[in-house]
């Protein structure tokens, strides 16, 4: 017997450690639960922001059971990968927090579960959480539902409640148990088991992996018939055309890995190489009569920005990819796998129009590429405009924003310059829940400006939810920057002289070049200074002098702050071991010539 179950929760709501205590239940992986390891979560990325970017699928037995176990991103702009998942499934285990509730992100990827008619299993985690209101979040999980339009099968769902970081699911929230076998009797219980269906071989590719022994191998669930090795099958593209092609070798899922197997049956979820060229959303069928499936329906970009090689004067000090073959090889590799990403070539050999789902979507990308040593720049993320029914019209997203009551008033007021229109404001506990309608536009920046309004007490998260005529001009950043004269190493006395015009992203004793951008000007124009000076030495004055100036310390960005900050005119330059800011002509003259208006030296 088969059940498919995908896990579908909000970041940071304990869904990929409730994965590994179900590893460790079905006799799996002990030695990590020994570590405190999280199994799933295996990317560097992942660890360290503590989600999900690439969906993963896990087996395990209980019971006489095989339970496949599909774990999907929880974030928005990762919607390419929760669409499909989400076809291989057959039941959701819907997992929310006992004290948040059920939260956007959550939303979306559970309108389009129940939308496919998968039966849902409500999982209430973090019942252990002080304040927390386990029977309050039943209750709007089930409005949730409704609001949704679930059926009344799906509105009939079961409950569990638990802590999965304790190891232990229950009937009553009350009563904790001594492990988490409850939850996986009501898998078994209540998933249906995928239907059998006899007849000729269908099955259509969801996801893709990738061997460097083995290349390409495409993963998918037997949707009729049986799959073979060795057997002749036909490929059907997205557009109806079929290649003859056969099976090599086949594989199931085991635990965490993958297991050679000569036969797999309607309903299992199985990996298959030895096919050439194909796409995700492809039809494997039979040979002789051969039927596609429906293409799966992809989320569209709403996001671009501009991939450029890095020409700047400390280009190819420390990545090893850094020509225009090596990111176009890359980004082109890239949408094999990244179905919401879109690469075009802009007409000039050393740039690329990339687009995607937003900023963290397409931060991921960027940091990935960094940490496996290329070197580009990227320009201001840019939203894509839509001509619809004759006008102009922009994508508008949900903001959500959980925030402390003092601070609600100064986050409306930003929100609200932005174009942000406030649909709900309730009281959370302590805490004030805010809804908004908000042009994508609106969002980039928005986060850091929130996040020191509050002093870093907000809770912020945002998906797409339609595109809306155009809503006019937002203001964008209101300060100028601070740019660096010429090139050399930045001297503490120049900095310490130029501390009041404003603040430093940079310490003293960097490596900076003419053109880069080193800080923020206190005023709405763009300084040229010279951070390079050194003081002039006397026989009068010691050069130990220096050792007395004190420097504010300087504001660090990460990738994704950077890439909201930057203006039209300035580029974000990522190099395995620095993020550094620039303007995109580095000399003054040139960017005069250029007409940038808020220039002044």
């Amino acid at each position: 017997m088969i059940k498919n179950i995908a896990i579908i929760a909000h970041v940071d709501h304990g869904k990929t450690t409730l994965v590994d205590k179900i590893l460790f239940h079905c006799q799996l992986f002990r030695d990590n639960e020994e570590k405190g390891e999280l199994i799933l979560d295996n990317n560097d990325l992942e660890r360290e922001r503590g989600i999900t970017i690439v969906s993963k699928n896990v087996s395990v037995k209980y019971k006489d059971v095989k339970i496949n176990i599909i774990d999907t991103p929880g974030h928005a702009d990762f919607g390419g990968e929760v669409e499909r998942v989400l076809n291989m499934a057959d039941g959701v285990l819907l997992l929310v927090d006992a004290f948040e509730g059920p939260m956007p992100q959550t939303r979306y990827v559970l309108s389009k579960a129940l939308s496919l008619g998968l039966k849902p299993i409500v999982v209430i985690n973090k019942v252990d959480k002080e304040n927390c209101t386990p029977e309050i979040v039943h209750e709007s999980v089930f409005e949730l539902m409704f609001n949704l339009d679930a059926t009344e099968e799906q509105l009939d769902f079961p409950v569990v409640y638990g802590s999965a970081k304790h190891g232990w699911m229950a009937e009553d929230w009350k009563k904790p148990a001594e492990d988490i076998s409850y939850l996986l009797d009501q898998v078994v219980e209540h998933i249906p088991s995928p239907k059998v269906v006899e007849g000729t071989t269908q099955m259509q590719i969801t996801s893709i992996d990738f061997s460097s022994y083995i290349g390409r191998i495409a993963i998918g669930r037997i949707a009729r018939g049986s799959v073979k090795v060795n057997q002749q099958i036909a490929l059907v593209k997205r557009d109806g055309s079929s290649v003859k092609t056969k099976i090599k070798e086949l594989y199931t899922f085991s635990g965490l890995g993958k297991e050679k197997i000569d036969e797999m049956h309607c309903g299992d979820l199985c990996a298959i190489s030895g096919i050439d060229n194909f796409d995700i959303g492809d039809t494997i069928a039979d040979v002789e009569n051969p039927e596609a499936l429906p293409p799966i329906s992809i989320d569209e970009p709403t996001m671009s920005m501009l991939f450029v090689v890095n020409n700047s004067p400390f280009f190819g000090k420390e990545g090893k990819f850094v020509t225009s073959r090596h990111l176009r090889d890359r980004l082109f590799k890239e949408m094999e796998k990244n179905l919401a990403l879109r690469v075009e070539e802009t007409g000039s050999a050393d740039s690329f129009n990339v687009f995607g789902r937003g900023v963290m979507h397409l931060s991921v990308l960027i940091e990935t590429m960094r940490r496996e040593g290329y070197e580009l720049q990227v320009g201001k993320p840019q939203v894509i405009i839509k001509e619809i029914d004759g006008r102009k019209s922009e994508p508008i997203e949900l903001l959500s924003i959980d925030v402390p009551e003092s601070s609600s008033g100064k986050v409306i007021e930003l929100v609200t310059q932005r174009k942000g229109d406030m649909s709900i404001m309730e009281p959370k506990g302590d805490v004030m829940h805010l809804e908004f309608q908000i042009p994508s536009r609106g969002i980039i920046g928005l986060r850091s400006m929130i996040i020191t309004a509050t002093a870093g007490e907000a809770t912020i998260s945002h998906r797409f939810i339609k595109y809306e005529p155009w809503k006019g001009d937002i203001p964008s950043r209101n300060k100028g920057v601070l740019i660096v004269h010429e090139s050399g190493t930045t001297i503490p006395f120049s900095m310490f002289k130029l501390q009041e015009r404003g603040k430093f992203f940079l310490p003293p004793g960097m490596p900076v070049y003419e053109g880069q951008v080193i800080g923020e000007n206190t005023r709405d124009n763009d300084l040229v200074v010279n951070v390079v000076k050194t003081k002039k030495l006397t026989n009068m004055r010691s050069s130990g002098a220096d050792d007395k100036v004190k420097l504010a310390p300087p504001v660090e960005m990460t990738l994704e702050q950077a890439m909201e900050y930057i203006a039209e005119d300035e580029y974000v330059e990522v190099t395995p071991e620095n993020i550094r800011l620039r303007k995109i002509y580095l000399k003054e003259h040139e960017r005069k010539r250029a007409g940038n208006p808020k220039l002044t030296v």
